[in-house]
């Protein structure tokens, strides 16, 4: 079992930045693939961006070229660096991992405001 913890979330206004943190309690190295999700109130829990044991990274095109998710497995350290930050991305923000294809854990998730 892997604990992530989320920190870094806060209130920022429109055009500002924030890089959140995800720390897990055990290796990241040999995770399958980690990942920022979020999740505003009313809607679905959607993914923000994604990084691959390799180093591959996947953005959603919501936030492509604004937003930088990286990975230190020396820290067992997930990052995301959010920049030009728009209201549109306030949500709760939750890391997650993915040991296998059908194990993935979960962070208890950080919010993030952004006003206008």
């Amino acid at each position: 079992q892997v604990q992530l913890v989320e920190s870094g979330g806060g209130l920022v206004q429109a055009g500002g930045s924030l890089r959140l943190s995800c720390a897990a309690s055990g290796s990241i190295f040999s995770m399958l693939a980690m990942g920022w999700y979020r999740q505003a109130p009313g809607k679905q829990r959607e993914l923000v961006a994604t990084i691959a044991h390799g180093g591959t990274t996947t953005y959603a095109d919501s936030v492509k070229g604004r937003f930088t998710i990286s990975r230190d497995n020396a820290k067992n350290t997930m990052y995301l660096q959010m920049n030009s930050l728009k209201p549109e991305d306030t949500a709760v923000y939750y890391c997650a991992a993915d040991r296998t294809r059908t194990t993935r854990y979960w962070g208890q998730g950080t919010q993030v405001t952004v006003s206008s």
